[in-house]
């Protein structure tokens, strides 16, 4: 078969694999289905792709078999359970309503690759608005802020209550999912962002075992601070253990955390009124930090280039002292970046992690942030409440376990504290304690431009265009223009 894609829509197909699952629970005939080879024309290329069928639905007679469509961003293979999650969920779905004599039934059909997170949101905000939009979406929390007041995403409150399996989930953790008191998705998994350290380089430098082994709790209990690290990673340079500019590495792009830096530095961010926030002394006071990283030698004035596999390497292969990163991080190292080096057991012998040290120069108390992807529901499908029950399926103690513990995230539900197979997982048991020291992003349709802006004036200044004080101007004259009364300067 030969079909023509253009646009949109070629796009997502090109990165696509299509599955169907469910249970049987009738002496109907199953649905016909087999794997279809498609030849996809785009101007310059040919791409084949297969759709796979993995099992078919059997439907009672007089039934109603209902397809749902799940998209997913995920990286390969460490965060596949996003939507393969969901599909496992399909069976026990089905065999909730034929326990309930509910003769509907439900295939689901997902759609998961890696894009990156802009693309990702501009493609369901373009299928929203075409009225192609999948009915189930895995999205950062932070989106819900825009996708709940533009309407294109469901209000879910009054239906939770129907499953039981949302019971489970930490009650901390609903509060990403909320906006102006209504909850607008699921979470589906959760994560940290600390501190990491090399501890063959503090070794190196210097450092004892005692002094190593209890940096974790230093870190926490606010002893080691931003400052002492910025002072360890400058005589780290300085005695010539990592070269110049490698004593400490923020992300090489703008993303979340370099919102717990104005939080560490005493920011606020939301006013009750809903407008934000920017308060320009702890603004200053980040771009005062990165200006004497750059200064002190300790970062490069090019490190925020967006090269992530270049930063990715520095980082797992020992180039780097100190750096700030997620926590799902880990697994991408020992699965990618330093297999051959014998992996996750190589990254516990040489690398250390602890929360965020606190700024003495700000509120002196460690931090970290978490940025949960949640499960939301497209307020233009028909069938919300058999959304919400694959979800519900897929929220179990033993999927999110399983998921948690390849993908380097956290527990997202009550039950896995005590359980065996997330408690003996070494990774997860060492970095829940960071989640004490938790934040978030604010649910807002405007977070999105005030970020922008806060991250152009943090990275001309790493760059040397702005100093810290012409970096705070030009950050206030773009959120004025972008945001008008909703953005408060401070």
């Amino acid at each position: 078969m030969k079909r023509s894609k253009t646009g949109l829509g070629a796009w997502i197909l090109l990165s696509m694999v299509f599955a169907l699952v469910a249970a049987a629970c009738s002496t109907a005939d199953p649905v016909e289905s087999t794997p279809e080879t498609i030849i996809v024309e785009v101007p310059g290329e040919t791409v084949t792709v297969t759709e796979i069928v993995e099992v078919v639905v059997e439907v009672p007679v007089g039934g109603e078999l209902i397809t749902l469509v799940a998209r997913c961003r995920a990286k390969p293979p460490i965060e596949d359970g996003r939507c393969n999650n969901l599909l496992r969920g399909v069976v026990e779905a089905n065999a909730a309503l034929a326990a309930a004599g509910d003769d509907r039934r439900v295939q689901l059909r997902i759609i998961q690759d890696n894009p990156s997170a802009g693309d990702y949101v501009t493609e369901f905000e373009l299928a929203s608005a075409a009225d192609q939009a999948p009915d189930i979406i895995a999205a950062a929390h932070v989106n819900i802020g825009t996708w709940a007041v533009s309407g294109i995403i469901a209000d879910l409150t009054d239906l939770l209550g129907n499953y039981a399996e949302f019971d489970d989930v930490i009650d901390s953790l609903w509060s990403s999912v909320e906006l102006d008191g209504r909850l607008y998705g699921v979470p589906q998994d959760a994560e940290a962002r600390p501190m990491y350290f090399r501890k063959d380089l503090l070794a190196e430098l210097g450092w004892t075992q005692g002094e190593i082994d209890s940096l974790p709790a230093r870190l926490a209990s606010g002893d080691f601070t931003w400052e002492d690290m910025f002072d360890t990673a400058e005589a780290a340079v300085n005695a010539g253990v990592v070269d110049p500019g490698h004593g400490w590495w923020p992300r090489p792009k703008n993303g979340p955390d370099f919102l717990y830096y104005y939080y560490a530095a005493g920011g606020e961010l939301m006013d009750p009124s809903g407008a934000l926030i920017y308060d320009t002394a702890a603004a200053q006071i980040v771009y005062e930090i990165v200006e004497d990283a750059v200064a002190r030698n300790i970062l490069l004035d090019t490190r925020l280039d967006g090269d992530w596999g270049n930063w990715h390497n520095g980082v797992a292969l020992g180039n780097v002292l100190f750096w700030y990163a997620g926590s799902w991080q880990w697994a991408e190292w020992a699965e990618l970046f330093v297999a051959d080096l014998g992996g996750e057991e190589y990254l516990f012998e040489n690398v250390g992690f602890g929360p965020i040290p606190a700024l003495a120069a700000g509120t002196n108390t460690p931090i970290t942030l978490t940025n949960p992807f949640a499960y939301m529901v497209s307020s233009a499908t028909e069938h919300v409440d058999l959304a919400l029950m694959v979800i519900s399926k897929a929220t179990t103690t033993e999927l999110n376990t399983e998921y948690a513990v390849l993908s380097g995230k956290l527990a997202i539900l009550k039950s896995q504290a005590d359980y065996e197979p997330y408690t003996s997982a070494r990774f997860q048991s060492e970095m829940a304690p960071i989640l004490e020291f938790t934040t978030f992003q604010p649910n807002s349709p405007f977070f999105s431009a005030w970020s922008d802006a806060y991250y152009l004036g943090l990275s001309a200044v790493v760059s040397g265009d702005l100093t810290p004080v012409e970096a705070v101007e030009v950050a206030v004259d773009q959120l004025k223009a972008e945001l008008g009364d909703n953005v408060i300067v401070k």
